[in-house]
């Protein structure tokens, strides 16, 4: 059924619309759309004539928004902005073929990143835009078409594939490990432990597996893997951190195992998207790409 015309307002009224309600001033949406502000000032009252309804309180020389002015105002600016993308995104690869897609910072850059250059090579006509995301989101407000994802498949709205799993390891700089001398797991908790926000309960699951009190475990945050990894080296603590993320660390010798004593952990890591999206062509060669990638890669480790 087709929208009336009354409620496809044009893009001009609307990014009046949106500049004033995000500065609060006529005068400073004049300024940045390069109009006078007699020019914004109609452009918005032409609106909600249009809407049959007022956006904003007017009040000698300011402006405030309604209540339902504010709500409209974060709509029309998310519409404005999968535009925007949709734009730059279009201008990038004029063929079609972009694959905006989510990522978890420290998987993204040490996993993720030395392998796309063997995907874009095999697939020229796709291009890939990556964010970083460290929780879930609502797909219908993001501008990503996937998202890599650690936890379980409990994402609504969502479909998974499923990439691979995860071990941890408690690490920490030399200094430390010859400082406490770790024997066994129950030795860790003279240490100063490292936390990740996202996983608040790692140490607790940790020390419960291996029959250890998980009473009262306190320590530093940390929102990624790779300042919690950086905090390790510095002997901050001890972190828990996926052995596949500090190669690097552990081959240079700034991280060591303070234990031999890997979790798996209970989560793994997935590809996902939204459901009605599954038969979008780049996202699907992507993620044939990403699967066999994986699986290589677990093979390797097993």
């Amino acid at each position: 059924m087709k929208t009336p015309r009354r409620f496809l307002p044009s893009l001009s009224l609307l990014q009046a619309f949106e500049a004033a309600a995000r500065l609060q001033s006529i005068t400073g949406a004049a300024a940045e759309l390069s109009l006078t502000q007699s020019a914004v000032s109609r452009q918005i009252r032409a609106l909600e004539e249009q809407l049959g309804t007022v956006l904003f309180h007017r009040e000698k020389q300011t402006i405030r928004l309604t209540h339902g002015g504010a709500t409209y105002a974060r709509e029309v600016r998310e519409a404005l902005q999968k535009i925007s993308q949709a734009s730059m995104n279009l201008r990038a690869n004029p063929h079609g073929g972009t694959l905006s897609l989510a990522i978890l910072p420290t998987f993204g850059t040490r996993w993720l990143a030395p392998r796309l250059p063997a995907f874009l090579a095999a697939n020229p006509g796709i291009t890939i835009n990556l964010v970083t995301r460290l929780t879930q989101f609502d797909f219908s407000a993001e501008t990503v078409d996937a998202a890599i994802h650690f936890g379980r498949t409990d994402w609504p709205g969502a479909a998974f594939t499923y990439l691979m799993g995860e071990d941890v390891v408690p690490a920490c700089s030399p200094a430390m490990a010859a400082r406490y001398g770790f024997a066994a797991p129950a030795d860790l908790r003279a240490a100063p432990l490292l936390h990740l926000t996202s996983r608040p309960d790692a140490w607790e699951k940790y020390f419960a597996r291996n029959g250890v009190d998980a009473e009262n475990v306190h320590g530093m945050l940390f929102d990624q893997f790779a300042t919690a990894a950086q905090a390790a080296a510095a002997g901050l603590g001890v972190a828990l951190l996926p052995t596949f993320l500090i190669e690097d660390e552990i081959a240079a010798g700034r991280l060591v195992r303070a234990l031999d004593a890997p979790m798996r952990s209970d989560e793994a890591y997935y590809l996902c998207w939204p459901r009605d999206q599954g038969d979008y062509e780049p996202l699907r060669q992507f993620a044939d790409w990403l699967v066999g990638e994986a699986r290589a890669f677990e093979a390797a480790r097993a």
